[in-house]
């Protein structure tokens, strides 16, 4: 029964969907079935009723927030490698969210993503565009789904490139085999990263990617897809590997037209000290 509904349904693990079973939340034609090891036939009508995870509801935190950019409109932030951008299952507190509600007071339907309009891995460190207002919340995320805004990131990766450029084009989805992954599978989201190889090193790459599309993990993915994935990435990359706090990908540039005064706005920042530091090592 559990082997059955993981096939169909890969969202929840295995432990999870066993639990439901256990608890009588699964009905096989209009009966409960409360045995994992139950016999499922083919065209069977297989009903599962999932608890609903508890709500989410972030409070303001004094975390120390590096402001970037601010107006009455927006504010660009420079996110630190590891901080979570909102709260989730494990990581109900001490996140971007919490922060930005300690610093101004936005007011947002969704009561624990205020201003959240776009976001980057907890790993992954750089440039985030909040919105302040509802004219900023509806302009910044029209900008991202017509593709006019700007966003482009560093990584290090591993192998040198024999191309100086490419583009990726290749769809998303979560992978199959292991449901904490996404993968290129034939069925997933559209999906395109543009990339420019900066320099190259004995065994790593230096590169400049951009974003057409935005898929969780759309980078990290990709560069793996193609033989290169991101030094330090513990999800998608070898474990040997450079040595730091996750994967060498900084969210460096930011562009997008501003809400108010449709002004185009652009910001870069430096990758943090630790990405900095291997550069250098690998240059000497």
């Amino acid at each position: 029964m559990d082997k059955a509904i993981v096939k169909h349904e890969s969202n929840y693990p295995r432990a999870q969907i066993q639990k439901w079973i256990k608890n009588g939340q699964v009905k096989v034609a209009d009966a409960i079935v409360t045995k994992t090891g139950f016999n499922v036939k083919v065209n069977d009508l297989v009903i599962v009723q999932p608890t609903a995870p508890p709500a989410l509801k972030a409070y303001p935190q004094d975390i120390p927030l590096d402001v970037v950019y601010e107006d009455h409109d927006v504010l660009v932030v420079n996110k630190p490698q590891g901080m979570v951008v909102h709260p989730a299952a494990g990581h109900p507190d001490q996140t971007l969210v919490n922060a930005i509600l300690y610093h101004t007071q936005i007011q947002s339907n969704n009561e624990y993503r205020p201003g959240i309009v776009h976001r980057i891995d907890q790993d992954t460190s750089g440039l985030l565009m909040i919105a302040k207002t509802a004219l900023a919340q509806e302009s910044l995320g029209r900008q991202l789904k017509d593709k006019t805004n700007l966003r482009r990131y560093v990584a290090i990766v591993h192998q040198p490139f024999t191309e100086k450029s490419g583009t990726i084009e290749a769809p998303i989805g979560r992978n199959p085999q292991n449901r904490k992954q996404q993968a290129v599978i034939e069925n997933g989201r559209a999906a395109v990263t543009h990339f420019k190889v900066l320099h190259n090193f004995a065994d790593y790459a230096l590169i400049e990617c951009q974003l057409e599309t935005g898929r969780t993990h759309q980078i990290r993915v990709h560069l793996k897809y193609i033989g290169h994935p991101v030094a330090g990435d513990p999800l998608y990359g070898p474990r040997k590997t450079l040595a730091g706090k996750g994967q060498f990908l900084h969210a460096q540039t930011l562009g997008f037209y501003h809400p108010r005064t449709n002004k185009w706005m652009e910001f870069s920042i430096d990758p943090p000290a630790i990405f900095q530091q291997r550069l250098q090592e690998l240059q000497s």
